[in-house]
């Protein structure tokens, strides 16, 4: 289930992250790839753990769901550390 929620997530940025580009003023493109990178690693975990244990392909449990909300609430919260590092509105500049 975290692989389902991490791709969902990762399908949402890209989509959001289309609609405004070339303008990447919240540097969406980083969510994007912070999110795809996850979902990446989950595909590979999942299909060598299948080829190799057996058994379901997707793990189907509330700990699972927990697992991929905590990935996503994860990614986002390096995203607004950078997001608010960079300042690309320049707030932090105007209020000094």
């Amino acid at each position: 289930m975290f692989f389902v929620i991490t791709a969902l997530a990762a399908v949402i940025v890209t989509i959001a992250w289309y609609v405004n580009a070339p303008k990447d003023t919240y540097r969406l493109s980083l969510l994007g790839f912070i999110f795809w990178g996850a979902t990446l690693m989950w595909l590979v975990d999942h299909v060598m753990a299948y080829l190799m244990e057996g058994g379901e392909f997707f793990e189907v449990t509330p700990d699972a769901a927990l697992l991929g909300a905590n990935v996503v609430l994860l990614g986002l919260v390096v995203w607004l550390i950078v997001l608010l590092v960079t300042d690309p509105k320049g707030v932090f500049r105007r209020l000094s």
